[in-house]
């Protein structure tokens, strides 16, 4: 399946539906003095909008890395991504303005069967692109079809609420058009909100999903050699680039060359079953040869884990002939004062050993 093929051909679906439906809305809501029914058109130019920026941030985002871009330009799909949002916000202030200045002075609408048939349409047809875009977005992981099918599935709801108002209207002879348009009109810009907000956490760095975290470090810990995988860290250069790093614990008897032969087999399984690019390796020793050291980790464990926030300890090593403990911890983003924290275990444990020299790394909750 080309990735690129298959958003460019859903976008194109997407325009000419679009442009379809805001044609007939435009001719129904003019001819039938009805504010909600042009809203709903403009709505539907501002999906076709939306398809032209996905197909132009796919192409760019394509583009071959260059000295400027090592990484590539795949982060492009994510500013299209807000662009799209932009475009949403623009035109739910756009229409809820008009929504204003209709109810202060409302029009008389004029409804028939040919109305009621067009919107009845609009509302089955939009339905059908939304549930069709939003999966083609998933299976290739497109934020901009996704967010492009979540906003035809939300027109399906406003034409669904134009039609209402069309039916009060006949059945009641109530005026509801520009009220409907107003709520249209804040729905439309929840939307536009909530699609900004997903595509700058994107942009700023967000978390990775839990499933691929522990994925990748079962894969990881699936070598005999490896005791634990933990700190992956992965940063996102675009839907198709996962580069990042994770450390492990490995017996202490691997030589360098042992150690290196492991690394390469850990980054070209990580790679063809993840389409991740693990860049860096890092290790952490883990005795074998000192049957103390084990008894020592459990009681430092225990007593570390007792604390409330303590997520997780790792990286444990006894050097009896430097006189030291070192060991990982990490503390969940929740606690009031991690430093507080991190003084408080880094003192009880050095108390507990006052032999050794005991040292922490605070490590940062960055996946599960």
């Amino acid at each position: 399946m080309n990735r690129d093929k298959v958003i460019v051909r859903t976008s194109i679906i997407g325009i000419l539906a679009n442009i379809f439906l805001a044609s007939f809305k435009a001719v129904v809501g003019v001819l039938s003095s009805s504010i909600a029914i042009v809203l709903d058109a403009v709505n539907n130019l501002s999906d076709v909008m939306s398809s032209v920026i996905t197909i132009t941030g796919t192409k760019l985002a394509k583009k071959r890395p260059d000295k400027k871009h090592p990484y590539g330009y795949g982060r492009v799909e994510n500013l299209s991504t807000s662009l799209i949002a932009v475009i949403v916000l623009y035109a739910g202030v756009t229409s809820f303005v008009e929504s204003i200045k209709k109810i202060i002075s409302p029009p008389v609408p004029d409804y028939s069967a040919v109305t009621i048939v067009i919107v009845a349409s609009a509302v089955i047809v939009k339905i059908l692109l939304g549930r069709y875009v939003r999966k083609k977005g998933e299976a290739v992981n497109s934020d901009s079809l996704i967010a492009s099918g979540k906003d035809a599935l939300l027109d399906s709801v406003i034409s669904a609420a134009t039609l209402l108002a069309a039916v009060i209207y006949l059945v009641f002879h109530i005026r509801t058009e520009a009220w409907l348009g107003a709520v249209i009109s804040l729905v439309i810009i929840k939307s536009g909100l909530e699609i900004l907000g997903e595509s700058l956490s994107s942009i700023i760095g967000k978390r990775i999903s839990s499933d691929l975290s522990k994925e990748i470090k079962d894969t990881v810990t699936s070598f005999p050699e490896v005791q634990g995988a933990y700190d992956l860290i992965l940063h996102s250069y675009g839907p198709d680039l996962l580069i990042g790093s994770v450390h492990i614990e490995i017996p202490d008897t691997m030589s360098v060359a042992e150690l290196d032969k492991l690394e390469h087999r850990i980054t070209e399984k990580v790679l063809s079953e993840h389409r991740v690019i693990l860049a860096g390796i890092s290790v952490y020793a883990v005795n074998t040869q000192n049957d103390r050291a084990s008894h020592m980790y459990e009681d430092i464990r225990r007593n570390v884990m007792s604390h409330e926030y303590v997520l997780q300890i790792h990286g444990f090593y006894l050097d009896e002939q430097k006189m030291t403990i070192h060991f990982d911890i990490i503390i969940d983003f929740a606690a009031p004062d991690s430093g507080e924290l991190y003084d408080h275990i880094l003192t009880e444990t050095q108390e507990a050993y006052p032999d050794y020299n005991v040292s922490i790394t605070l490590d940062t909750d960055i996946s599960d």
